[in-house]
């Protein structure tokens, strides 16, 4: 049983736990679901992850509707192969590929993974940040995946279409041990605009290099992505944003974001973009605030001591080792810092790979 409401109270308890449900094949119940959201229970987003991990294990669920405050989840197997989801909203596609990357690591096959959904969109990572950040840091841990990005998706239409590519693990992925990040190396960026004049790109990069070049006297590579006739744009749109990330010396590489609103102006989108990424280089550590709480599930699982320094413990990360410990309790968890200042994490794990049964 796993309480719902305890520590972020979000989303991400239901995600965290039906991912480790699925990759030891244990059945779980979750109850109070969101319950410290204002619209508390299942959203069209969770549900997407519930009947992805639900079709992928086979599993018996009871409780899978929208607005469900309990869920009973009994997983049979992890199937590889060609799936294809869709939220029907703007709701994240890169909170969907949170819940199902890890069983797919231990499926009995490659998986794609066509999803549907929203791609930049508020209180989620944006899918670049997913695409150059996250799968960078998860190849130091031996994990191969990919994402093809045909298309974005903005509150509040969505219609963002990706295709997720994984290859399984035959063994249990690599620890990481990266406590502070070394001397900067590069930093590059992607600037997008939908449905907007390409100015909006280009401010936005525009503002980010001027920041970043006053407080580090290095000039990011920031691509551009628009269409010349908005017209004929493809995308539901309209919708902008903004990721960075840097690469260092021990090899790990560090992000951050900003979206685009009605109202803002570009040049805050940018500038707020680089002041975060800023902000995340000064700790000197080698992982970003929003890595920490990602990497969690493949840290209990690597075999081996992992030893990670993150700029800011977030309840997010806190939540997700507490729901990673009901799950492979006999791993060992040290943190030197606290909640909301940089510290170190360090996971001693025996290690899984997890079979089919």
């Amino acid at each position: 049983m796993i309480d719902g409401s305890f520590g972020e109270g979000g989303g991400q308890i239901l995600r965290y736990a039906l991912s480790f449900s699925a990759l030891t094949l244990k059945p779980v119940r979750i109850f109070n679901i969101r319950a410290k959201r204002d619209n508390p229970g299942l959203r069209p987003q969770h549900l997407t992850a519930v009947k992805a991990l639900a079709e992928i294990t086979k599993a018996r669920v009871i409780g899978d509707r929208v607005g469900s405050m309990e869920l009973y989840f009994e997983p049979k197997t992890r199937i590889g192969g060609s799936y294809r989801f869709d939220i029907g909203t703007a709701g994240s596609v890169s909170l969907v590929i949170q819940a199902i990357l890890p069983t797919l690591l231990f499926a009995n096959r490659s998986s794609r993974v066509e999803l549907t959904g929203g791609t930049d969109v508020a209180w989620s990572p944006p899918i670049d940040y997913m695409r150059f950040v996250f799968l960078h840091n998860l190849k130091l841990m031996g994990i191969e995946a990919s994402i093809e990005l045909y298309r974005r998706g903005h509150y509040p239409r969505g219609g963002g279409h990706l295709a997720l590519q994984v290859n399984p693990l035959k063994k249990p992925p690599l620890p990481i041990n990266i406590e502070t990040r070394g001397s900067l190396i590069s930093i590059k960026g992607i600037s997008h605009a939908v449905r907007l004049p390409k100015h909006v790109a280009e401010r936005q990069a525009i503002s980010a290099k001027e920041y970043i070049k006053s407080r580090f006297g290095l000039e990011p590579e920031i691509k551009l992505e628009y269409f010349e006739d908005p017209s004929k744009d493809p995308h539901l749109g309209p919708g902008s944003g903004i990721v960075l990330y840097a690469d260092v010396e021990a090899g790990s590489r560090i992000g951050s974001d900003s979206l685009g609103e009605k109202g803002k102006r570009a040049e805050d989108v940018g500038r707020e973009a680089g002041e975060k990424l800023v902000v995340e280089l000064e700790t000197n550590m080698g992982f970003d605030k929003h890595m920490a709480d990602m990497l969690i599930p493949y840290l209990f699982i690597a075999k081996g001591k992992s030893v990670i320094g993150v700029s800011n413990l977030t309840l997010h990360a806190s939540t997700a080792i507490s729901v990673a410990k009901n799950f492979f309790p006999e791993v060992e968890v040290y943190i030197d810092g606290g909640e909301n200042k940089p510290s170190r994490i360090t996971i001693v794990s025996p290690g899984y790979s997890f079979s089919q049964q």
